[in-house]
């Protein structure tokens, strides 16, 4: 039997419970949970937002932690071996886009909290493909959020073939901008970035950005008009996105990461500039290790508030006030 916090219902209380998850598959491990992060998506999951929950559900999908079985067809990862799991826990394998190394288009992907139970317990399984092994050097009590919100805000830096010297925006300092910043930084490019909160501009240029515009000042947005080449969207809250648009150079590309429920835009800014709009999901298993080791080598590291996981209710309520800065992190106490 494995111990976790558990909702029987939309919204209800996680509760300690315990579950049985029957015999190990020969291409699974099972994960003894050292430390899991909270991400805006398990509060998403959690009130069934997306209506595609299932209950009793066990969220948590930003976890660390050590091997400590593995089925019989696993041969590159050890019992013993410190590893993280993120949204995805299996693909198919077989599919065009396994097959092409894009794991995460996969259309029989399972993800770790959505019909399995996830990270928010004492252990937890996963296909061994999506179970990353970590760098030693990579901080095992901040390296959760890097599984999800990391690889969300790093995978788009690769499929969009960023160059150093590209000038990239970051709209939204939270848990996705945060980390975008720090990896636009290191990739050697000019960073601006966007924040309807003006206090946040100390943090976003110690984080890695050169510039700071202040979102809900159409003045400061204007002065970047046509200056940038790439702008990653980390919100999930619509906006008025012509701005934006209008501060791309000709052929940039306004990029979201930020899950919104729609996606309303003005055409011919698009088609004066020869510009586009783009969307991506988290990034493959083999994304997710260069990412670890882009982290290692440049210290990139999430902003974290570590609390115990016996207080994740309370680490939820603080999540839907907006009060984290910038990831919350639960330590396993059972």
């Amino acid at each position: 039997m494995i111990k976790a916090y558990m909702a029987e219902a939309k919204g209800a209380k996680l509760q300690l419970a315990e579950y049985d998850p029957g015999p190990l598959g020969a291409e699974e491990v099972e994960i003894d949970v050292a430390y899991c992060g909270l991400c805006h998506s398990d509060l998403s999951i959690w009130k069934n937002d997306w209506g595609i929950s299932a209950y009793p559900l066990v969220p948590g999908h930003e976890v660390v932690g050590t091997i400590i079985s593995a089925g019989s067809s696993v041969k590159h990862l050890a019992v013993g071996q410190k590893v993280g799991l993120g949204w995805f826990a299996g693909s198919c394998m077989t599919c065009p886009e396994c097959m092409g190394g894009d794991h995460n288009l996969c259309a029989d992907a399972s993800q770790t909290i959505i019909g399995r139970h996830g990270g928010f317990a004492e252990r937890t399984r996963a296909k061994a493909e999506w179970a990353i092994p970590l760098p030693d050097s990579l901080d095992f009590a901040k390296a959760g959020p890097l599984f999800c919100g990391g690889i969300t805000v790093f995978n788009p830096f690769v499929i969009n073939n960023i160059k150093p010297t590209d000038r990239v925006g970051v709209v939204g300092i939270g848990g996705l901008g945060h980390l975008a910043l720090q990896f636009a930084r290191a990739w050697g490019c000019e960073v601006t970035a966007f924040s309807s909160s003006p206090d946040k501009e100390a943090e976003a240029l110690n984080l890695g950005a050169h510039h700071f515009v202040a979102s809900r000042d159409p003045e400061a947005i204007a002065k970047v008009a046509a200056s940038l080449d790439f702008i990653l969207v980390t919100i999930n809250v619509p906006l008025d996105w012509e701005p934006y648009l209008t501060a791309l150079r000709a052929k940039g590309k306004l990029h979201f990461v930020g899950a919104l429920p729609e996606l309303k835009s003005p055409f011919f800014p698009l088609l004066a500039g020869q510009k586009s709009l783009s969307a991506s999901p988290l990034g493959s298993p083999a994304t997710v290790a260069k990412m670890l080791e882009f982290c290692a080598r440049h210290e990139i590291t999430p902003v974290v508030e570590e609390m115990p996981m016996s207080q994740i209710n309370e680490a939820f309520a603080l999540l839907e006030k907006g009060e984290p800065r910038y990831r919350i992190v639960l330590k396993s106490d059972f």
